[in-house]
């Protein structure tokens, strides 16, 4: 599988870099389409997630690295984040830490922009794992032909999943299809009118917490945590918060801090 859209002489356009940023751009555009919708000023909301974006792709090289060390004896080798490398962990984490502290200058609700910028971070997720294919890695074990062809994905992606000779599981496929399948519910589930607030960010955690659990186990590329997967330890402690955050929120009444009221003025946490 060619990693590179083009070549240009020494100019080399990779298809993960490629498609991180386009992820990106299609976030920011239904967030913002979203706090509009709520009556949030545009360019506060663009800042948010333009600082959230860069401080995220830092946390997830960080991450990273942190836990790959020995990839990285010669130290700008570090900043090469076009050849792979990110932990979308690692990414959460800066990026939520960036939009508290935003939140927090501004006297803004957190959660309440959290629960715009939650859609969009499946939407970028979903279309950021096929990087992963085009740079062959974020697979999952050695499979055969015969199951691939079993699963009646296209046939670009089984050859993708031919990596020197032996074909692997496509587990970037399944979390990329699995982010596009949250972002469907959560989109249908923040027009129900008693929605609350906090819900699809709640929903958020719990989704990709699972989704993340259950393939993470099939992956033969884990960060590790002595004898422990990282992502599943991570995963875990997202579906715990999620749980946690969606109790709270259903103690509340029927009619009170509803999603779709115009709360654009609340700048309680």
């Amino acid at each position: 599988m060619d990693r590179y859209i083009l070549t240009i002489g020494k100019f080399k356009l990779e298809w993960y870099s490629f498609l991180i940023v386009i992820g990106a751009l299609l976030g920011i555009i239904m967030v913002l389409k979203e706090a509009k919708r709520h009556n949030y000023p545009t360019d506060f909301v663009f800042n948010m997630c333009f600082w959230a974006i860069i401080f995220g792709i830092i946390g997830a090289r960080l991450y990273f690295v942190v836990f790959n060390l020995d990839l990285y004896s010669n130290f700008w080798d570090i900043f090469k984040i076009w050849e792979g490398g990110l932990a979308i962990h690692g990414g959460l984490l800066f990026g939520f830490l960036t939009c508290l502290i935003y939140c927090f200058k501004y006297d803004a609700r957190l959660i309440r922009l959290l629960d715009f910028v939650c859609p969009a971070l499946l939407l970028a997720q979903a279309i950021g794992r096929w990087g992963n294919f085009f740079n062959s890695e974020a697979h999952g074990a050695a499979t055969t032909l015969q199951h691939l062809q079993s699963l009646h994905i296209p046939n670009f992606i089984i050859e993708g999943m031919n990596i020197g000779g032996v074909y692997y599981e496509p587990t970037f496929l399944y979390e990329s299809l699995w982010c596009l399948l949250g972002l469907i519910i959560i989109l249908i589930v923040r027009r129900i009118p008693i929605i609350k607030v906090s819900q699809p960010t709640s929903i958020y955690l719990l989704w990709y917490g699972l989704g993340r659990f259950v393939i993470e186990g099939m992956r033969t590329d884990s960060l590790m945590l002595g004898g422990f997967k990282v992502a599943q330890i991570v995963s875990v402690i997202m579906m715990i918060v999620g749980l946690f955050m969606l109790m709270i929120s259903s103690r509340k009444g029927r009619y009170e801090d509803l999603y779709n009221q115009d709360s654009s003025n609340a700048v309680r946490f």
